[in-house]
């Protein structure tokens, strides 16, 4: 069953299952249509509509989707603390983070762990901060590799932490990296590079694109891609609040 709060859009709710989810409403000039998703690191319903339709469109089209909203929640990731004792991957392999007063502040990797010292309660933190730049000295390194294959001048490289993409090439010669992929495997993370690669020489998706991929990356493109799709989401978990408990 779903069911809207009768507050302003701003404030509104949205209940599925008998519990309430945040409803964010955004009116776009690009939208030629209704668009429902389900954000499941905030846990927001979010609905994008035509500046010239009406909320009751928005939100007699939202109730069309409960069955897939219901979906999407129902199969979220749960978020993962960066804490004493919790356990996250580095280059595709787990690792517990072991803090002590006796460990130095700087984490430091050593038998399947991340041990650090300092004050306990900057764990997140300063293990978050290691990973960010860990991975700007890992994609710096891949990024170089693959220009040299592809024949191109190496770009300007900027760690990010975008929610719908991994990379992203602009025109302007640059590459955008998510510090997250420092956690894939190392095929995975490559994958993305070589993607982002290629397309400093063309920027589509065109026969000319993959072809170009897939003489650069050395590796099979399609496996990484699986395995984003089955494990992405876990990666952007990592170090996400935990969502306070839904009003039923």
């Amino acid at each position: 069953m779903l069911s809207f709060s009768k507050a302003r859009s701003e404030a509104q709710e949205i209940f599925l299952d008998g519990k309430s989810y945040p409803l964010q409403i955004r009116r776009s000039k690009q939208a030629r249509s209704i668009i429902v998703s389900a954000d499941t690191v905030k846990r927001v319903v979010c609905l994008t509509m035509p500046v010239y339709a009406s909320e009751d469109q928005a939100l007699r089209f939202a109730r069309s989707k409960s069955g897939w909203l219901n979906a999407r929640f129902a199969e979220a990731v749960p978020p993962v603390p960066v804490e004493h004792g919790s356990q996250i991957a580095f280059l595709g392999e787990p690792h517990i983070i072991r803090w002590s007063p006796d460990f130095a502040r700087a984490p430091l990797l050593g038998e399947g762990e991340i041990r650090l010292g300092g004050p306990q309660e900057h764990v997140e933190t300063r293990i978050l901060r290691w990973l960010k730049a860990q991975a700007r000295t890992v994609y710096a390194d891949d990024l170089a590799f693959y220009c040299e294959r592809a024949g191109t001048d190496l770009p300007k490289l900027a760690v990010g932490d975008a929610r719908r993409r991994w990379g992203s090439c602009s025109g302007r010669k640059s590459i955008r990296l998510s510090w997250r992929l420092v956690m894939a495997p190392p095929h995975v993370r490559r994958s993305v590079v070589a993607h982002e690669v290629a397309h400093l020489t063309h920027m589509d998706h065109s026969p000319r694109f993959y072809a170009l991929l897939d003489r650069i990356f050395e590796s099979d493109r399609r496996v990484a891609d699986r395995w984003l799709k089955q494990h992405g989401r876990g990666l952007h978990m990592v170090g996400v609040e935990q969502p306070a408990p839904l009003a039923d």
